[in-house]
This record gives structure tokens, sequence and C-alpha cells, in this order.
């Protein structure tokens, strides 16, 4: 039944009637499982039979898996079939690595298509294989109209001005290069070879970048940058008002138009001189200056008091000196202070008390921006920006020479007066409560000032100014048994003062009841001149704030 062609193939046969019992086989392997298998229906020769959408039947038994397909034909005018038995143990393996490569290849689709530049894939003939969705927001050209295209064909059609993938094919290697492709956008392609075994280019990757966007962003990156140092320059001046500063408290117009003026020019790398007498406030006034500047984030601020300074070591500190300059000097040496001082600013405090003989080597630092150590030969650059203060006439020093006349314009250059507290009355009620606050808490304590005591530091004219009214509260503080501070907790060399008389209780009475009187008289009477606090302030030449004090004590008011 089964003739000797079809006995000389590869593999198992058998052959059924159209019921499907068995006419005749042959095994080309040792079938234990089949023998015997004349007049049995073929399918209870397996355990497990499964006809597949494709006609191919897979089964199973004891274990073994099979493959089975099927021919009809006609013998004799009988219909029979022909089944071709394969082991299916390779096939089950072929099926399920075909499905994990369909599996790979799907994941790989996907992170081709998530990509947001380009991708375009190419053969070694230039034949396009894939691409992914990103090259129609590129090109504005679909991607199915790149696939199965031969790079030269595009390249006929204007779609591409020139091609990176024929250029990796002459070269055999990675190119990269910038061209306007047929949306005008400027694009950046880098095609990278794909090598078989043989060291042949078996694939072409190119990716493909939108430069457009990246220079629409880095322009955009650009301005925020900018934005940035604008915003910097601001925090920068921000952060040097009186709310960085507890120490700074500004009420008066003069003192709030000094520090303005500070922070326009902290950024100037220019001399300054800063004038006024002692205690005004000048060293608090440059470290706000140092705070507003540039200097602040590259280099220290550091102050040196020249009256504190014995005039023999004084240069030793400003220069710095070598090693074995001097008997009991460091062996390796030291860094003065216009070297520690470096991209930052020095504070030369007292600069009336400088000896001659070094104000010749300052002068020098100014003009050259270098310095020589004691005792050394070398010289060395610096950058430092130089602020001078002194409570002494340097002018009137100079016409005694006592000071350098090239030196005082040098350091003349820029001079910031600093009013004493009695020309910034505005100031002292604010100060007091400001150190009122900053030693309460040092010291665990909660006192007040009353109201008398408060028309006492407005009135009193402050010869030793800020230092001495922070002096005064602190010491208030520590020895008034009250939680309330008055007048009569004053020191006794405060009570002996013009502005408070200690005679009899009576006429110390009479006497207040008599300013009292003649205060409420003066304001009814410009109040009904005057419309504002402002106006009845300017006329009676005092201060806004006095103006409105007064009229809350004597219940008053411009309405």
């Amino acid at each position: 039944m089964i003739d000797e062609k079809v006995r000389l193939a590869p593999f198992n046969q058998m052959i059924t009637d159209e019921k499907g019992y068995v006419r005749d086989f042959l095994f080309k392997e040792n079938f234990s499982l089949m023998n015997d298998c004349l007049s049995k229906n073929i399918i209870d020769l397996f355990e497990h039979w499964e006809v597949q959408g494709d006609g191919t039947v897979l089964a199973t038994k004891e274990d073994n898996k099979y493959m089975l397909l099927s021919s009809d034909f006609e013998e004799n005018g009988k219909k029979l079939r022909m089944y071709m038995i394969f082991d299916g143990t390779l096939l089950f393996e072929l099926k399920d690595r075909v499905k994990e490569l369909d599996k790979y290849n799907r994941e790989l689709d996907a992170i081709i298509e998530s990509s947001y530049d380009g991708i375009y894939i190419t053969d070694s003939e230039g034949n396009t294989l894939k691409t992914n969705s990103a090259i129609e927001r590129i090109t504005g050209i679909p991607k199915h109209y790149y696939v199965g295209k031969n790079i030269h064909d595009l390249l006929k059609r204007g779609i591409l001005q020139e091609s990176v993938s024929l250029k990796v094919m002459e070269q055999k290697k990675t190119v990269t290069l910038v061209q306007k492709n047929f949306n005008q956008k400027e694009t950046l392609l880098t095609g990278n070879p794909i090598f078989n075994d043989n060291g042949e280019i078996e694939k072409i990757v190119t990716n493909i970048r939108d430069l457009s966007e990246l220079n629409q962003l880095n322009a955009e990156l650009k301005k925020v940058q900018l934005l940035n140092e604008k915003y910097k320059e601001e925090l920068e001046r921000l952060k040097a008002t009186s709310l960085h500063d507890p120490e700074i408290i500004l009420k008066s117009q003069k003192m709030v138009e000094i520090y303005d003026m500070i922070v326009r020019i902290a950024n100037f790398d220019t001399t300054i001189l800063v004038l006024g007498e002692t205690g005004v406030g000048k060293d608090v006034l440059v470290r706000h200056l140092y705070a507003s500047s540039t200097r602040y984030n590259q280099g220290q601020f550091i102050k040196v008091n020249c009256g504190a300074i014995p005039k023999d070591l004084l240069e030793s500190e400003l220069f710095g000196y070598e090693g074995g300059a001097f008997s009991g000097a460091n062996r390796t040496g030291k860094a003065g202070m216009f070297e520690l001082a470096d991209k930052g600013i020095l504070f030369l405090d007292e600069i009336g008390e400088l000896p001659l003989s070094l104000q010749v080597k300052l002068l020098r630092v100014i003009q050259e921006k270098e310095i020589i150590r004691v005792g050394g030969t070398k010289v060395k650059k610096v950058d430092v920006q130089l602020i001078a203060a002194t409570n002494r006439n340097l002018k009137e020093m100079v016409e005694k020479g006592d000071f350098r006349e090239d030196l005082y314009y040098r350091l003349n250059v820029l001079p910031v007066s600093v009013p004493p507290l009695r020309e910034r009355k505005d100031d002292v009620i604010a100060l007091a409560h400001h150190f009122l606050d900053k030693y309460n808490k040092k010291y665990h304590v909660a006192k007040v000032i009353d109201r008398e005591l408060q028309d006492f530091f407005y009135d009193y004219e402050w010869p030793g100014n800020v230092r001495e009214l922070s002096n005064l509260v602190e010491r208030l503080i520590l020895t008034a048994p009250t939680e309330v501070l008055s007048v009569t907790d004053l020191p006794e060399d405060y009570k002996k003062l013009k502005k408070i008389e200690v005679a009899s209780k009576q006429e110390e009475l009479s006497l207040k009841d008599a300013v009292e009187t003649a205060e409420k008289t003066v304001l009814i009477k410009a109040l009904q001149q005057y419309k504002t606090t402002y106006e009845i302030a300017r006329s009676l030449k005092t201060s806004q704030a006095t103006i409105v004090r007064k009229l809350q004590k004597y219940n008053l008011s411009t309405e």
C-alpha cells in the first residue's frame, strides 16, 4: 500500500481508512507505543489528540510529543488518508521559542516607538526596515512611507538631502552629521553600523534628533539663567536689609538713605571711607555693605582695629611675615590680614591711628594691589576691597602732618558719613526697644520701658551714640528692681543732667504739669492750622513720630 518511493521518505508513515482505522504503517524509528497498531483507530493510539486550525494534529503518548500531517488520496476506489508522523518535542520547543521571539520583538518595537528621537533602521543595501512615530513629528512624513523604501529613492524624491546610512556603508563606522530635513528642521543624525560574524554590515541604525527644539530649549535655558542671575543679585540686595541683620534699625530718613546708597555701591570695587563719631554703628554699616556685595560669596570679611594692636605688631598683622623674620616668629611664617581677606573685604577701623611708616605700605597696596611680607622679598598679588573708618578729622591730621595727604585722598574716594544719634531722633526709641528685646532674651527676663523713660531716651543727646544706648539699656535691665524700667532706675550721673532735675517731688510735678500744659496748648493750636501730623511736625521742627506720641498722650486727634 505504501510504495517504495514513499517508504524511502525520512519520516514515519501511517495509512488509515476514511474512518481512521490503520491499514498500513512504516516506522523509521522504534515506536514501541505503536506496536500492534493495525486495525486500530489512530485516535486511540494516542493519549491526547488535538487538531489545530491549520489541519495539523498535536498528539502525546507516554510523555512523547508528536506532530501529524495528513494527506487524503484514493486507491482502488477507496478513500484513504496518509499521516506523516514527526517527533514533536523539538517542534514544540521551536514553537515556544517563536513565542519568546515574538514577545521580544513586541518589546523592542515598544522601546523603539517610545523614543523621543527618531529611529531609522535599514539593511546593508539601504532598504528601510523599521522606523518609529517620532520621525513623523520631526520630518512631517508618516513613518509607513519610509518602510520598504530604499535610501536612494528617498534622496531622489527630496525626502532626504543627505544620507548618513550611505556614509556608514562607505566608511564602515559610526557617522554623525547635521542637516535640515524635508520639514526644514535642523536635525542631528547619527548612524551606527551593526556587523555580522564576518565583519560585514548587516544593518544600520540611525538616531535622528530635532536640534531646533534643543536650540529653542537652550535659548530658554539661557533666558532662565539670566533671570536667575538677576534674581540672585536682587536677593543679595534684599538680604542686606534690616530684616536680614537684626542689628540694623532704620527709622530716620537719613539712615535709610545711607543704607540705600551702600547697597547701590556695594559691587563697585573702590575704596570707601566711613566717617562718624564713636558708637554710631560704622561697623554694622560696613558689614551690611559686605553682605550686599558679590564678594560675600567669594572671600572673607576681615576687620582690623588699628588702634587696638600695638604699633610694633601692626605691620606683621597686616602684611604677614616670613619664617624667622624676627625673634619669636613662626618658623613657617604667617599670612597677614590682606592675604586672609583676598577676594573679600578688609575693614581698617580707626585708620587715623595707623603709624606714618605703615601708611606708606598701605598706599602701595591700594595702588599696586600687592604686598610684601615682613622679612620677605616675594611680591604677592591680593584682590582686596579696602574700607577704612575713623572718628577723627583726617583732614586736620593731614594739615598737622599726622596723616599722609596722598593716602588721605586715596581713602577718601567715596566718603560715607554716619550721623550721630542726636541727629536721627527717629531711631532712638526703635533702637531702645531693640536692645530691650535683645537683653531680655539674653538674661531671661521680661522688662518694659515706661513712657517717661522713653521721653528721656528721646531727648537725651547720647554723646556715646548707639553704643551708649545699648550699654544703658543692658545696665537698667540688670540693676532695676522692678519689671517696669523708669527714670528713677537711671544711674546717678544721668539723673544729674538738666533734663531730669531731682528737687522736691512737688516741684517736679509742678514743672511736669507746666510742660504738659504748654505742650498741649501748642498742639491744639497746631491742629487748628494743619491737617496732618507731618505738617505739624514740620511746623514745630520735630519728628512725626513725636507728634503722634504726644497726640496720643493728650488724647488729641487730627480728626
